[in-house]
């Protein structure tokens, strides 16, 4: 009847169909078939086809559903059978179509279906036109009787893809204007919102599910519901006939249109390169890799069938065809043994996808390359280059390479297969080498992890084996030459001497005289085929104790040891001897030298306190006396504690008590001992063998005591050895000099108070000094250059000094008593009195009886004797007699100053 195909987006392997209808089966080609004769009835026949995948149990149906078509009739009013029409591409279609039943006269019979199914229309893809092309006709056989208008409407006509089919509406004759293409849109007709109808050939997608329904009777139509999702809401292509008033003549009629498939399209593959990989000495069969290509053209024809073949393969070595390729799959394999990675690494295969189910004459190819790499497999053991390695060591030496083992391996370098590992087998049983691998040239370092000696191994013989890191594959054996011998020579080198027992210990007694032997501490020169001198020197001797023979390493006292000394510690002595040999080049070694030195009983016991203080009166508290001896036990406590007889005044007036072993409590005896610093002398001996004694004196302070117990200040002043006469004279000073003190600063207030109640000789408006005044006069140029520097000079002569009556003024203070008596200044000065001027004024100066106790500026009136150019003053007055200066005070304090100066007024 049809036959179904199913897509799905998980692929269809494995996909199972069925029916749930007795009358029809499913074959898996997906060919629907009739169980039975059976006579299909005018209504329709409906059943349900499931696809069913077996590994995810899921399932897909679609409803199939069977309808008798009509027969119809042409124009010419033949009956015709049930037949589909098909349009030749090259003839324009010259038969009409009468879609709506025809009626017949009155009196003959009517039809009782009013609509027909018609049968699709087929439309080839890339036609060359002309366009518009003529598809078929529709006519109405109402247009007899009233003028019909034919129209077009949905997808194609008045819906995207607009106008791609047009109507005559006078002629009811359907053209196609542009040429069609399958890939874009398959079919023009939409189905029902709730069925799908399925073309004969071409699919329609719905959601993940591809139904293909091929119609093999003409009068069979199928339509399948699908749980996809709905279309897109687009109109059916319909034709409708109305009147010339837009009443309908007919009920609109579904148009069915397929484009039919050409083949204009090429496969094209996923990928252009594909890349893939296979062991060496994979055996025929494997699987290598697979290619795709797909073709947009109709699957279901031959149009749209892949085949796949290899054009060529680079290399051709082994063989030409090392692979081979499922035409129909894309699966590439190999076909022939021999890969082998050492000798090709990659293979490049040229693959060409054909449709037309691969006819070369017919079909439209595509190449892609795929490129199938050898991967390597561990099929070559390594190999030593050399059957024998040498190499030499200096003995004594670690971490020395000694020899560089060099292997071939034909596996990929750096890689596990081909990384080398070694092993020393025989030959090495005290593990003094080890062979480690180079990472970057895989050469094996035969290396000195432990010291050798010359004189106990001159040289050694090892067997090494290589290996790889990963094992060798399956039916590889290893080679006989990855299996070395390795001779290793030990060259002799001057060793140090040594000590053989260093951190030597001896033990002896302290206090031995100097000059005795102790020991002998000898080295051992550990070059036994050489025979050299040892010579001895101390290297560390804290306390110069010591003396070493430099030849045979005897240690005797260079004086006595003393176990209570600070370089003794934990009651060891420590020192550090240097041992050297006379070889090329020299070597030298040091050992040491412990001595435990043992105690001896010769350190008298001290006591502690050496000072203390008890009240004048006993009970109230006593002093605790504590021995100690720098001796160890047994030449310490218990220790006897007593006072002498001698002075027979120490224990008439103390006691002692003996607490424990290594303390006592010194006490007074009688009831009341007069304050004062006593010294107690007290008999200690320890426990040694003899015993020692010693005789430690105490000083103690007597004091009175308050009720606590606790010394008085005037008690503690009292036990100082102060009377109390000497308390008050003591006293009696600090009183007096109290006093001295407090005069001495009321003196200072009151002459500070005196000086702070002067007045200043000059008002401070009157003061000119650290003034900077502004003439305003400026030179007479270059005419103004005529002058004499002598002027500057100072005066060779003093006649004519002038005498100021004011003579010499202090500025800083005015006199409160008479002025005294300062030299007075000339009337006609000379240059030569300035000297006796200044030395006058400085005697009155110095003794002015209210002149401070400091330095301060001394003010000279005198100022010159003017210059050759005369001075200002001789403009209005002649050079003898006195000159008023009276006007000066006119013009202000500054000028009212000189007035003063050289006015000499009797009121000044």
């Amino acid at each position: 009847l049809l036959t179904v195909k199913f897509s799905s987006c998980l692929g269809t392997k494995g996909t199972q169909y069925e029916t749930n209808s007795l009358d029809f089966k499913v074959r898996a080609d997906g060919t629907v078939f009739a169980t039975r004769e059976l006579q299909i009835p005018s209504e329709q026949v409906a059943f349900t086809v499931t696809a069913r995948d077996h590994q995810t149990a899921k399932q897909w149906d679609a409803m199939v559903r069977l309808l008798v078509a009509q027969t119809w009739t042409s124009h010419s009013g033949h009956k015709k059978g049930k037949k589909n029409v098909a349009l030749d591409p090259a003839q324009p279609p010259n038969d009409t179509l009468l879609p709506w039943p025809q009626r017949q006269s009155s009196g003959g019979l009517r039809r009782q279906k009013r609509d027909w199914v018609i049968p699709p229309i087929n439309v080839p893809e890339n036609s060359r036109g002309p366009f518009p092309q003529q598809l078929v006709r529709i006519r109405s056989d109402k247009d007899n009787d009233i003028p019909i208008r034919y129209s077009i409407t949905g997808v194609g006509a008045d819906q995207p893809p607009m106008e791609v089919f047009s109507i005559d509406s006078m002629s009811g004759r359907m053209y196609v204007t542009r040429p069609m293409d399958r890939e874009e849109r398959a079919s023009y007709h939409v189905p029902p919102p709730d069925e799908v109808q399925l073309p004969p050939h071409p699919a329609l997608r719905m959601g993940c599910v591809d139904v293909w329904v091929s119609i093999s009777g003409t009068a069979i139509k199928a339509w399948a519901h699908t749980n996809g999702p709905s279309a897109a809401p687009e109109s059916s292509l319909r034709a409708h006939a109305v009147d010339m008033n837009g009443n309908k003549v007919e009920n609109p009629i579904d148009l069915y249109i397929y484009v039919i498939d050409m083949n204009d399209n090429r496969p094209e593959f996923i990928n252009q390169v594909y890349n893939g990989s296979v062991d060496e000495g994979s055996k025929p069969g494997t699987y290598v890799m697979t290619v795709t290509a797909n073709d947009a053209d109709d699957s279901t024809t031959a149009n749209g069938m892949v085949r796949y073949r290899i054009v060529t393969q680079t290399p051709q070595s082994p063989s030409q065809n090392m692979f081979t390729i499922n035409s129909e799959t894309g699966d590439l394999v190999t076909v022939a043994a021999g890969l082998d990675r050492e000798k090709v690494q990659q293979y490049t295969v040229i693959v060409q996808a054909t449709d037309m189910e691969g006819n070369l004459n017919y079909g439209l190819s595509n190449t892609a390359t795929a490129i199938i790499a050898v991967t390597d497999v561990n099929d070559n053991p390594p190999e030593f280059t050399a059957s024998t390695f040498t190499g030499e060591v200096p003995e004594n030496r670690v971490e020395t390479v000694v020899a560089n083992l060099t292997v071939m391996d034909r596996d990929q370098p750096h890689s596990p297969n081909w990384n080398a590992v070694y092993r020393i087998i025989s030959g090495d049983p005290a593990g003094h080498f080890s062979v480690r691998t180079d990472p970057v040239t895989n050469e094996g370092m035969v290396t000195v992890v432990k010291a050798v000696d010359y004189e106990l191994n001159r040289a050694f013989m090892l067997t090494v084996m290589v290996s790889n890191q990963a094992p060798l594959a399956s039916g590889i054996q290893m080679s006989f030459q990855s299996t070395a011998g390795v001779t290793i020579s030990v060259t002799d080198i001057n060793e140090a001497p040594y000590f053989p027992s260093n951190r030597k210990l001896i033990r002896l007694e302290e206090g031995v005289p100097a000059g005795t032997a102790l020991t002998t501490f000898s080295a051992v020169d550990p070059d036994r085929f050489v025979q050299q001198a040892v010579r001895y020197s101390k290297l560390s001797d804290p306390a110069n104790w010591l003396h070493i023979n430099t030849s045979n390493g005897q240690i005797t006292t260079a004086a006595v040891l003393d176990r209570e000394s600070l370089y003794i510690t934990n009651n060891v002595y420590e020192a550090t001897f240097l041992a050297a040999d006379n070889g090329i080049p020299p070597a030298s070694g040091t050992g040491t030298l412990q001595i435990y030195l043992i105690d001896i009983n010769d350190n008298a016991p001290e006591l502690l306190p050496k000072e203390a203080q008890v009240c004048e009166k006993p009970g109230l508290n006593a002093i605790n006396i504590t021995a100690a001896d720098a001796d160890v036990d047994p030449n310490i406590g218990p220790y006897v504690f007593e006072l002498p007889f001698i002075p027979a005044t120490v224990r008439k007036n103390w006691t002692i008590t003996r607490l424990n072993g290594d303390y006592a409590q010194l006490s007074l005896r009688i009831l009341y001992l007069e304050a004062g610093m006593y010294e107690v002398p007290i008999i200690v001996t320890d426990s040694g063998n003899p015993p020692l004694s010693h005789t430690s004196v105490i000083k103690v302070k007597v004091c009175p005591c308050d009720e606590n117990g606790d010394c008085t200040t005037i008690g503690a002043v009292a036990a100082a050895g102060l009377g109390t006469g000497a308390i008050v004279a003591i006293l009696i000073c600090i009183v007096i000099l109290l006093t001295m003190v407090l005069l001495f600063v009321v003196w200072m207030k009151r002459r500070e108070k005196e000086r702070h109640n002067k007045q200043l000789l000059i008002d401070p408006e009157d003061d000119v000094r650290d003034n900077i005044l502004k003439y305003d006069e400026e030179g007479g140029g270059e005419e103004d250059q005529d002058y004499d520097l002598s002027q500057l000079q100072q005066p060779e002569a003093m006649e004519h000094v002038l005498s100021k009556a004011p003579g010499v003024r202090r500025v800083d203070e005015r006199p409160v008593g008479a002025e005294p008596q300062y030299p007075v200044r000339p009337v006609v000065p000379h240059p030569g009195d300035i000297g006796d001027f200044i030395n006058e004024g400085l005697r009155a100066a110095d003794n002015d009886p209210t002149a401070p106790p400091y330095d301060s500026l001394l003010v000279f009136d005198y100022e010159g004797s003017g210059s050759t150019a005369g001075s200002v003053s001789s403009l209005n007055s002649s050079s003898s007699g006195d000159q008023d200066y009276d006007y000066l005070n006119d013009w202000g304090p500054r000028f009212r100053k000189l007035a003063d100066m050289y006015g000499g007024g009797e009121d000044d």
